[in-house]
Parts: C-alpha cells; sequence; structure tokens
C-alpha cells in the first residue's frame, strides 16, 4: 500500500520474528490460551465447567473467526467482548463459561507480559549473539597496538582487541539487567475489577484458601513461575519503564559502539561492511559512508527517547486504574522493541563485517609513538647517567619544537632525530628506534583482553550455547 503510512519499523528495520511477536494474531491467541487456562483452573479448583467444554475452547484456539470479531467490534466498541462473542461462536458449549469472573485486564495485561517476555528472550538472543561476534573480533586482534584517545586526543597506545572489549563490557551490563527483567517477569494474574478478586470470591462462595490458588495455577499453566502478589485493576506499569529502561540501557551501548566505529571509518583504521554495489554517496561516487553504524545511532536515539513514555505513564496512572495508558503502550511497547530488534540486528552485521586496516593503524601510531616513549627516553638516558631534571626540560622542548613543525609546517614528526642529535642524551638514532617497538607501549592490553573473554565472556556464551549462530539480515 503506497497510499497510508506505513512504520519504517515494520517496512525497513525489524525482523518478521520480532514483528509476528507484537501481531495481531499473537495477540489474540494469547487471549484464547488465557481464557482456556482460566476455564481449566476453574474446572479443577471446582467450578460446573466440563471438560467437554474445555476441549472444545481448545480445538478452536488457534482458528479465530476475526470476520465475526470486527462485525462484533463495530456494533459493541469493545475488543474484548467481541472476541468472547467470536470465540463464543466456534464453542457453543462452552460459549457461556468464556471470561468467567475475568475483567478485560486478564486477558490484556497477561497477554501484555506474555508478549514482552516472549520479545526480551528474543533481544537476549540477538544480544548473546552480538556478545559473540564481537568476543571473536576482540580474540583476533588483541595483540594489535592502536593509538588510544581520551578527548579524541592522541593518549597511550592500547589494542584493537581490548578496545573491542569496553564495547563488549557495556554489552555485559545490559545483558545482567535484561536477565533480571526476564527472570522476574510476572504474569497479572485474575484480579478482578479493582484487584480484589470479589468476582471469585462470589463465584466460589467465599472459599478464601481456594481463591489464593488460582493466580498461581494460571502462572504454571501458561509457563511462569508467579503472578503479581497484589495489582489494582492493572498490573503495577512501572513494570513496562522497567522493561523499556532495559532497552534504552542497550540502544545506549550500540549508539557508543557506533560513535566509535564511525570516528575509526573516518581515520580509515577501522570500516564497517560496504557492500560491491552499495552507493555512498548521490553525488560524490567515491565515498563510503558508515551508514548502518549512523543508522544503529538513528534508532538509539528513538529507543532512548521511547524510554520516556512508561516512565509518563506509569508515573500519572490514578488509583486502580486509568485508561490514559492504552494507547500509548500500543504505541511504544512495541515500537521500542521493533526498534532494539532492528539495532541488534545491525550491530551483529556490523561486529561480523567488520574491516581492519593495520598499515593506516601502524602509520598512524608511530608519528605519535616518538611522544609516548619520551618517558621510556629519559629514563634509558639517566640510566646512562644523564640528570633526570634536565632532561625531562630538554624532552619538553624538542617536544614542542617537533609539534609545531607536525601542525604549522605539516611535516613528520622529528623528535627522535633532534633527541639523537642532542648530546645530553647519548643516544643513537638505533637505540632511539628499537625502543619504538609498539607492543612495549600497551601495557597489559592483550592480557586483560585474554583475560576477560575467558573467565567472562566465555563462560556466558557456554550456558548460552544453544541459541548461538545467529546471522543478521539487513532489508535495506
Amino acid at each position: 500500500m503506497t497510499d497510508r503510512y506505513q512504520s519504517p519499523l515494520s517496512e525497513r528495520y525489524a525482523s518478521k520474528e520480532m514483528q509476528y511477536i507484537f501481531s495481531p494474531d499473537k495477540k489474540f491467541k494469547t487471549w484464547r490460551k488465557l481464557w482456556i487456562a482460566l476455564a481449566e483452573v476453574e474446572h479443577e479448583l471446582g467450578l460446573n465447567i466440563t471438560q467437554e467444554q474445555i476441549d472444545e475452547l481448545k480445538a478452536n484456539a488457534e482458528d479465530i473467526n476475526y470476520d465475526v470479531a470486527k462485525a462484533r467490534e463495530k456494533e459493541v466498541r469493545h475488543d474484548v467482548m467481541s472476541h468472547v462473542y467470536a470465540y463464543g461462536q466456534q464453542c457453543p458449549k462452552a460459549k457461556g463459561i468464556i471470561h468467567l469472573g475475568a475483567t478485560s485486564c486478564y486477558v490484556g495485561d497477561n497477554t501484555d507480559i506474555i508478549i514482552m517476555t516472549e520479545a526480551l528472550r528474543l533481544v537476549k538472543k540477538k544480544l548473546i549473539n552480538v556478545i559473540d561476534e564481537l568476543s571473536k573480533f576482540a580474540m583476533e586482534y588483541k595483540d594489535l597496538p592502536t593509538l588510544a584517545f581520551t578527548h579524541f586526543q592522541p593518549a597511550q597506545p592500547t589494542t584493537v582487541g581490548k578496545r573491542a572489549t569496553l564495547w563488549l563490557m557495556d554489552l555485559l551490563l545490559d545483558l545482567e539487567d535484561l536477565d533480571h527483567v526476564i527472570d522476574n517477569m510476572k504474569l497479572l494474574g485474575s484480579k478482578g475489577t479493582t484487584g480484589t478478586q470479589a468476582s471469585f470470591l462470589e463465584l466460589f462462595e467465599g472459599d478464601h484458601e481456594t481463591i489464593k490458588k488460582i493466580d498461581g495455577m494460571i502462572a504454571e499453566k501458561m509457563g511462569f513461575s508467579a503472578c503479581q502478589p497484589v495489582s489494582g485493576q492493572t498490573y503495577s506499569r512501572k513494570v513496562d519503564s522497567r522493561v523499556l529502561n532495559v532497552l534504552s540501557g542497550i540502544a545506549q551501548s550500540a549508539h557508543k559502539f557506533s560513535n566509535d566505529i564511525r570516528l575509526l571509518q573516518h581515520l580509515k583504521e577501522v570500516e564497517e561492511p560496504f557492500e560491491k554495489s552499495q552507493i555512498g554517496s548521490s553525488a560524490m561516487a567515491y565515498k563510503r559512508n558508515p551508514m548502518r553504524s549512523e543508522r544503529i545511532a538513528s534508532l538509539a536515539n528513538y529507543v532512548m527517547s521511547d524510554a520516556m513514555n512508561p516512565a509518563l505513564v506509569a508515573s500519572t496512572q490514578w488509583f486502580e486504574r486509568t485508561l490514559d495508558d492504552s494507547a500509548n503502550k500500543r504505541l511504544s511497547v512495541p515500537e521500542g522493541f521493533l526498534a532494539i530488534d532492528g539495532i541488534l540486528d545491525l550491530y551483529l552485521n556490523v561486529v561480523d563485517g567488520l574491516v581492519v586496516y593495520p598499515k593506516v593503524i601502524e602509520s598512524r601510531l608511530m608519528k605519535e609513538l616518538p611522544f609516548m616513549a619520551t618517558e621510556n627516553i629519559m629514563m634509558d638516558a639517566v640510566k646512562a647517567g644523564g640528570d633526570r631534571q634536565e632532561l625531562h626540560e630538554k624532552i619538553r622542548q624538542h617536544s614542542m619544537a617537533a609539534g609545531r613543525v607536525v601542525k604549522v609546517e605539516g611535516k613528520e614528526n622529528d623528535l627522535l632525530e633532534r633527541i639523537a642529535a642532542d648530546p645530553a642524551f647519548g643516544m643513537t638514532m638505533e637505540q632511539l628506534q628499537a625502543i619504538m617497538e609498539p607492543k612495549n607501549f600497551v601495557g597489559r592490553a592483550p592480557q586483560q583482553t585474554e583475560e576477560f573473554i575467558t573467565e567472562v565472556i566465555n563462560p556466558i556464551l557456554e550456558s548460552n550455547k544453544d541459541i548461538l549462530g545467529m546471522k543478521a539480515e539487513i532489508n535495506v
């Protein structure tokens, strides 16, 4: 359809798998599963509901008569009751017991929790695969010295692999938060119109002990460990805020990674994948713009700002229930997940195809290394009998002069030549160049990388090995 708005999240960015989780079909089939679970619990706890009625509900659980539901909703203006009616048309024997004792939030809110939990698990699957791919990159380049930057100014060298562990560390924090949220997702259960279960007190003739079993039984049938212990008509909207904050955290990490890749691509040290027929610019045919990393940044900005929506919703709910959450939830929650899904696919695709240029990396490092090696040079000169304070001042002067040559005259760094020509140091050019071995200036970067991957990351990958092996498909 080209004559109406379609979300770019569906058309361009999110996977089919994530889109299905938030599809109407997934939602309404989950409603029916919840109605079946409720009927089974009520049957098992002694209400006058037969196995024949439950079997009829199960037989029609997947075959939703959408046309009947849509027609009914035009009449009654209520989506839940329209689907109760449609389900009843297919299940004449069970018609009278569908949704017994429940409110709309029984299917609506429990389905939201179920869908968000499933979506979080898909996010985890993709996050684990990004971590896996990034850990391989870190190990491959753990020994490759590169110029490090603080304030984007040249600083003491690190290695390409060690830099990748910084991206990994951010993702590890996200994974910890994600696991915590997944492990603590709880259903609403069946609490009634204001959370008091008054309707069930009526159905079960005041039997509190029996009513206390309902939520736990529903949770078990739906694959959850528990329901929220107390609620109003809805589950606390802080749950949505908690969930989207986790997505925001992943977006923050991905954005930071994309920034670094874009800067490295500017330096021509590392590039994101670039297809053979890809066009970088409509005007400048030679350009290789880092468009995937830029898209990560763009979508990440959306997810981070989207986390404000459930925060505002949660903070403005009135007492046991208001309906100023519904329209916002329909937009902010699915779109947050669809966007983070697209981000992780891009992240995985970029890491999987990163191109490293060791010669460019070495060239830039060697231009700056003489400045960083001055302390080593000074120490060697002191060992040979020089005066530390005198040598320090001479190095300062030579460094300033060499810096002017580079910045003002545009010439190569001649600091080593200046030091070799200064008798106070008593060092030849060959001796100075011997000090200029990059691996002598990276500290424990290679060891830190290997230890981090081996001791921290690999156990996580091993415990999640059943979800490894993903390849990201990028639509555009």
